[in-house]
């Protein structure tokens, strides 16, 4: 399989990257930061030479980058997996927080899917296979205090995700919406996950993987996934 990952340099992205070449397919990786992208790319193909991994950095927040990279990925064939997972996470309260945060939230975890995924569905429809995952968030589902424009942007990824599985059906296309709790990732900064209080990116990475490999006549909708103890 060819296996397209965004926000591929850190965290869940890179974990999910980790797991598919693991298991011997291509991948074609994407984050806004060029220095730590090369760096995985390089580190994964240490581990799978057998691999074909490319890599090239874009800033999918921008739609015009987005479309770029889509197009780019498309010159090396149609793939068979997508996972939409470039996003950021400010916390905020809608009546306090900072003028221009809704548009950046809105941009880099939602847009950023929606307009790469629009240039990579024709090639999969005419196919008439693959697989899309929307890594959304519990954010996508309950709101809570200080969630603000993220929790916002993420229940508009969740919509994007419910109306493209509707969409898609008819066209032997899979679309499956991740949605985790609390996972140890660079937005938790030093956080000390010695009780495993939280989950690992790993853990999101094996329900992905095992939910690209079933039959034809089967489709994950959704993956709810929270810590043993809950949600903090």
């Amino acid at each position: 399989m060819k296996v397209i990952v965004t926000g591929a340099s850190k965290g869940i992205g890179r974990s999910i990257a980790d797991i598919f070449a693991a298991h011997g397919h291509d991948l074609i990786l994407c984050s806004r930061n060029e220095v730590l992208l090369y760096k995985t790319m390089e580190e994964l193909q240490t581990r799978y030479p057998g691999v074909e991994i490319k890599a090239s950095a874009f800033d999918l927040s921008v739609k015009k980058n987005a479309i770029a990279f889509g197009e780019w990925c498309l010159e090396t064939g149609v793939p068979d997996v997508l996972v939409n997972n470039a996003g950021s996470f400010e916390p905020g309260s809608v009546n306090n927080e900072r003028d221009g945060l809704l548009e950046e939230q809105l941009s880099v975890n939602l847009f950023s899917a929606y307009h790469l995924t629009r240039v990579v569905l024709p090639a999969m429809m005419a196919r008439k296979s693959g697989h899309i995952f929307n890594i959304c968030s519990i954010a996508s589902l309950s709101a809570y205090p200080n969630g603000g424009s993220y929790s916002i942007s993420k229940y508009a990824m969740n919509g994007f995700s419910k109306n493209l599985r509707e969409e898609m059906k008819p066209h032997g296309i899979k679309v499956t919406a991740v949605h985790p709790g609390a996972v140890l990732t660079d937005s938790w900064g030093d956080y000390d996950n010695s009780s495993k209080r939280i989950m690992e990116a790993e853990d999101i990475a094996k329900m992905v993987f095992a939910s690209s490999q079933l039959s034809l006549a089967a489709c994950v909708e959704d993956i709810l996934i929270r810590p043993q103890l809950g949600d903090l």
